[in-house]
């Protein structure tokens, strides 16, 4: 009887529980392994990821870099010392578009000739802590030019650089140093002769908060030696010497670990929970190590792409063009598109850079979509480009007129319609024996001249182009040493009358360019070269001088001349006007500064402070071209002007039965009234014109109906011949 209940009991019980137990064992062991291996794979792919990290950070910082040091531009700034220029384009934009920390101009001799630290007030001071640091990279650097080294050097690396990573102001940082050279190879350097730029990257701070964010990092720190602490991943920094330079450190991500917690219970609960639970925990480590999987993709990805359009980047589009050319039939035509949108840097400068960046992700989009079969590229600032495959002209000239008409639609960022515009450079190539460089090269020059040409047009690369770009460098180098020289620059003045009874009551200073061999440049081609090429200012200079020393000819008369946006935005420029008034003895109140509407959205406010102080000294200014660029009625509602100028294009729709501007003309005239405001209407052309105008009520009358502009020795004669009491003339 015992005998049959101990085997009953070894049938019921202890059988089952020791089939259950082993069950249960051997799920345990699986659950545990599994957790140690996923932990294990989750661990080692977090490493990985975080030294490629840095590696990947080191080429980006060069990168980042060849944006403003190769170009012809930044050659010549900083060899002039122009410290705002450097400022914008190598201090404080790198800060704000690439948050780079730091950055340094050294200047042959070891000199730092610009200093920019976003930690630091004290410039001096912030170059001392990175010197010993930086020469023996600037020196391996220089060592390399020498030499004619060109390592590494390709269509995604158009430079030369040494880059290591070091302590600055106590903090882990990247320290790149690349040389400033020419993009077009015109401005001859010698390697003694070239200036350096620093970028320096902390490792630490904002980049350990980014980094934590996008892939998923659990406190993630940086640290100069190994902590015995447990429970800890440590990924080791290596800088150029092989050397262990220090560690990123964070609590591993234990996708097994966690979920096994949970697992653990219910398996002690009942067996098919626990079948349940790994299952479980399978699919959730599966799907998070498909999430770190995911990461590793998007950081390639990020080599290749544009990181704010999303567009193939400059490295994938070379690519993809060199695998379209040698997979080309014999009689294959490709066509390479550059596009450059116009307007883009006004944009940019007067509404700010989010609005320029959201402007060029539409941009994006509408390009993506005329583009749908083929890879369009984003080289960097407003330039794009595309390749069109096995295409034909007619079909090249349709795809460019898409463009054209997609990018004069209005777009329509925070509510307010922001119209540009666009023009595209083609170049064809036929066959496999192509070289991509040489396509892209000639595509940009064919882009120069779509935009020579007057902006929202194609234009097909021909041979005849490469003269044309040489002319255009000729003509930057000429005015360059007009402007030095102050040779073949001359002031002329344009009179300015009374409305109601002819009076003379002042003069426009007008500058002209007389070419030596050229003739007569109008001011519509040199003055937007003076601004791209940096001679703006000087120009504006030479004619305030002459505008002072009019006024001291012509003491009834006021004189006005007129200023760039990009003199406006420069801090000194108020001060500059000041002292050359004080200089000569002139009134402020008898100067008067013609401004463009594109002025007054100056984001900054750089623009608004100038005209403040100016105002305040008895300067007036006038709003040129008033209705023609962003402003609107609304607007002069709240802008400190003291005039408004009523556009040519206007004048010449009176009594025109296709526009006749009248009413808008008196719509304006009555606002400013109303604003106590001063008008003149400007290209006053015809007899029938003046009565309408001065029926109107405009104050003042400009136009060749009245006279040209004329040379200072002609108006002096001008004035001593007119008999008027000038005093009626106000």
């Amino acid at each position: 009887m015992k005998y049959a209940r101990f085997r009953l009991l070894l049938l019921l019980f202890v059988l089952p529980l020791f089939a259950a137990l082993s069950i249960y064992t051997g799920l345990f062991a699986v659950l545990e392994f599994a957790t140690e291996r996923s932990d294990k794979i989750a661990a080692e792919r977090q490493t990985h990821l975080a030294e490629t990290l840095v590696s990947k950070m080191q080429a980006a910082v060069a990168h980042d870099q060849e944006s403003a040091t190769v170009w012809d531009d930044a050659v010549r700034n900083v060899s002039d010392g122009n410290a705002d220029w450097m400022e914008m384009n190598l201090g404080k934009w790198m800060f704000t578009y690439f948050q780079h920390d730091r950055a340094y101009v050294i200047a042959p001799d070891g000199r730092a000739v610009y200093v920019f630290a976003s930690d630091e007030a004290n410039s001096a001071k912030a170059y001392q802590e990175v010197r010993d640091v930086v020469s023996p990279l600037a020196d391996r650097l220089r060592a390399r030019l020498v030499d004619g080294d060109d390592t590494g050097i390709s269509d995604q690396v158009l430079s030369i650089g040494e880059s290591d990573l070091s302590t600055v102001n106590s903090h882990p940082a990247i320290v790149s140093v690349k040389p400033i050279v020419s993009d077009t190879g015109n401005i001859k350097q010698s390697p003694s002769e070239i200036y350096f730029h620093v970028a320096i990257r902390y490792l630490d701070g904002s980049f350990l908060t980014g980094v934590s964010s996008e892939y998923q990092f659990d406190d993630l720190t940086f640290a100069w030696t190994k902590s015995p602490q447990v429970k800890r991943s440590f990924a080791a920094i290596g800088s150029a010497d092989g050397k262990e330079f220090g560690y990123f450190s964070w609590r591993p991500f234990e996708p097994g670990e966690a979920v096994a917690k949970s697992v653990r219970p219910a398996l002690s609960a009942v067996g098919v929970s626990v079948f349940v639970a790994l299952a479980g925990m399978g699919a959730m480590i599966g799907a998070r190590n498909r999430k770190l999987r995911q990461s590793r993709a998007e950081l390639e990805h990020l080599a290749r792409h544009d990181t704010l359009t999303g567009l193939a980047n400059r490295a994938q589009f070379a690519e993809h063009l060199a695998t379209v050319i040698s997979g080309s039939a014999a009689t294959q035509s490709n066509a390479v598109l550059f596009m450059d949108l116009d307007r883009f840097k006004q944009v940019n400068d007067t509404l700010g850079h989010p609005v320029g960046d959201r402007l060029l992700v539409l941009v994006a989009d509408r390009l993506r979509e005329i583009f749908a079969d083929s890879i369009v590229g984003r080289l960097g600032g407003d330039e794009f480009t595309a390749v069109i495959t096995d295409v034909t002209n007619d079909q090249i000239s349709q795809s460019c007129k898409r463009v054209i008409e997609s990018m004069r639609r209005p777009f329509e960022i925070n509510g307010t319609p922001i119209s540009i515009g666009a023009s595209i450079g083609v170049v064809i190539g036929i066959g496999p024996d192509v070289d991509p460089s040489d396509l892209t090269r000639k595509a940009d020059i064919a882009l120069y001249n779509a935009k020579a040409a007057g902006r929202n047009r194609f234009a097909i690369f021909g041979p005849h182009m490469d003269d044309l770009v040489q002319d255009r460098r000729e003509l930057e180098c000429d005015l360059r040493l007009a402007v030095q020289n102050r040779r073949d620059l001359e002031v002329h003045f344009q009179p300015v009358y009374a409305a109601p009874n002819g009076a003379l009551f002042g003069a426009e200073a007008l500058l002209r360019w007389k070419h030596p061999s050229r003739g007569l440049i109008s001011p519509e081609v040199f003055i937007p070269i003076a601004e791209e090429c940096g001679v703006i200012a000087q120009l504006g200079d030479l004619v305030l001088e002459e505008a002072c020393l009019a006024a001291q000819r012509w003491p009834d008369l006021e004189i006005a001349i007129n200023a760039s946006p990009i003199e406006l935005r420069n801090e000194a420029y108020a001060l500059r006007v000041t002292a050359a008034l004080n200089n000569h003895g002139i009134d402020p109140t008898r100067l008067e500064i013609e401004i463009t509407e594109g002025t007054l959205l100056d984001s900054v406010g750089e623009c608004q402070r100038n005209i403040e102080a100016l105002r305040s000294k008895g300067v007036r200014f006038a709003l040129d071209d008033f209705g023609t660029g962003f402003s609107s009625f609304g607007r002069l509602q709240y802008i400190a002007v003291d005039r408004i100028k009523i556009d040519k294009s206007f004048v010449d729709g009176f009594g025109s039965e296709e526009a006749d501007n009248r009413a808008i003309v008196e719509a304006m005239i009555r606002l400013a009234r109303a604003k106590g405001l001063k008008t003149t209407a400007e290209g006053v052309e015809t007899e029938e014109q003046r009565a309408i105008l001065k029926e109107l009520g405009c104050d003042h009358l400009q136009g060749y109906l009245l006279s040209k502009p004329m040379t200072k020795d002609a108006f002096d004669m001008m004035v001593g011949a007119n008999v008027i009491d000038l005093q009626v003339k106000r």
